[in-house]
């Protein structure tokens, strides 16, 4: 080969190694999961990041504000249920709201030993110019696949956490981790004598 047409294709060579494999396609079901992974993390990363800067508050939050939006009252496990999570996630993230004053907690009138959480003019004030939390984002997409696609994702995924030894622990909101850090009580010192 002619030393200009092998340079030629060196060239071409390392142009060809040096440009981003991104857009391949996986030749694996583990990378191609991996790869799965991995963009729907970064949408929901970025969907978080946009919650806080817009809005300014966590995507937990902002997605249990969202179940508050029909104005109707709502206990703990109602609102456990309408965000899909536990009622000790949610208390700690409705902890934040009321402080917040972006909901109120009152006795429900038809049961009074109930505590009834219910949004506020500022918690829809906030909800107007807020985006779509990240949950609501992965539920709406989760909700585009057929009944069996979604079966058989939700099956593969309780493998996968079982795998993993995820299964015991609690699931807890997505970005709510980060929540509980930052709102944390400071320990207290000991004085040193």
């Amino acid at each position: 080969m002619p030393p200009k047409q092998r340079a030629a294709s060196t060239a071409h060579a390392v142009e060809t190694t040096q440009r981003p494999t991104a857009l391949a396609e996986p030749t694996s079901p583990v990378a191609a999961s991996v790869d799965a992974f991995r963009r729907i993390l970064r949408a929901l990363r970025l969907a978080a990041t946009k919650t806080q800067m817009v809005a300014g508050l966590s995507a937990a939050q902002l997605f249990v504000l969202r179940a508050l939006q029909d104005g109707a009252e709502a206990s703990l496990s109602e609102i456990a249920v309408r965000t899909m999570t536990d009622r000790s996630s949610v208390a700690a993230v409705v902890d934040r709201l009321l402080a917040a004053g972006l909901v109120e907690r009152e006795t429900s009138p038809i049961d009074r030993r109930r505590a009834a959480i219910i949004i506020t003019p500022e918690g829809r004030k906030v909800l107007r110019r807020a985006p779509e939390p990240p949950t609501a984002l992965l539920v709406a997409g989760l909700k585009q696949l057929n009944p069996a696609q979604l079966e058989e994702l939700a099956d593969g995924l309780r493998a996968l956490t079982d795998a993993m030894g995820l299964s015991d622990q609690l699931p807890g909101m997505f970005f709510e981790d980060g929540d509980a850090a930052a709102t944390a009580r400071p320990r207290r010192r000991r004085a040193r004598p």
